[in-house]
């Protein structure tokens, strides 16, 4: 195996707008269930930043440049879903898709040490642990985005999953960064409260 050779990138304090090809947002009215049963209405929204990835193809250490991607674009993305929803955001999560030229790990950085904090900001609250989910897949690949409740990480009706893709992303060199809010449960939820005491 050739060795890759270690490239150290100054880290940036600002994303340039070149690092974002483009937007995509998602939004889905919930009425009833897969059996056809009608339900509360639920509105889950999700956004998705197709943004180039500066370690593609390069065994890079310090990742901060992708920290700080990850904060600005959960304070802007964040906030725009929050007006997409028809109540008040009560589910949260969020995901990464890694292009092939990258690692696994260049999407938990653009996730997890920096963008919660202006997604709690934007939502006013979120107690809980953002649910999360990141890999490397080809151009077209899905994931899936796990939502939970924003303050109560055990309540198992707000356990749920949004389905996410972009026909022509990742590409080699790209992330596909995702958010995603939900004002209510599943659909007619019912296999308990909590975790089982017996």
């Amino acid at each position: 195996m050739p060795h890759i050779p270690s490239i150290s990138i100054p880290p940036s304090k600002s994303v340039p707008i070149a690092y974002i090809r483009k937007t995509v947002v998602t939004r889905e009215i919930i009425a009833a269930d897969e059996m056809g049963k009608p339900c509360d209405q639920i509105t889950r929204v999700a956004a998705m930043a197709i943004m180039r990835n500066p370690y593609a193809g390069i065994d890079q250490q310090d990742l901060s440049q992708l920290f700080d991607a990850g904060a600005k674009l959960g304070q802007s993305l964040a906030a725009e879903l929050v007006k997409m929803l028809d109540g008040s955001p009560i589910c949260y999560g969020k995901a990464a898709l890694v292009g092939s030229s990258g690692a696994m790990e260049h999407g938990a950085a653009v996730l997890h040490p920096s963008l919660g904090k202006p997604v709690r900001a934007a939502i006013g609250g979120g107690k809980a642990l953002m649910p999360s989910n990141h890999k490397v897949g080809a151009l077209g690949s899905s994931i899936d985005l796990p939502l939970g409740h924003k303050d109560e990480p055990w309540s198992f009706d707000h356990i749920d999953t949004i389905t996410l893709w972009v026909p022509d992303a990742p590409r080699m060199d790209e992330i596909v960064l995702c958010i995603g809010m939900s004002d209510g449960t599943r659909a007619n939820p019912r296999v308990g409260k909590g975790p089982s005491t017996s």
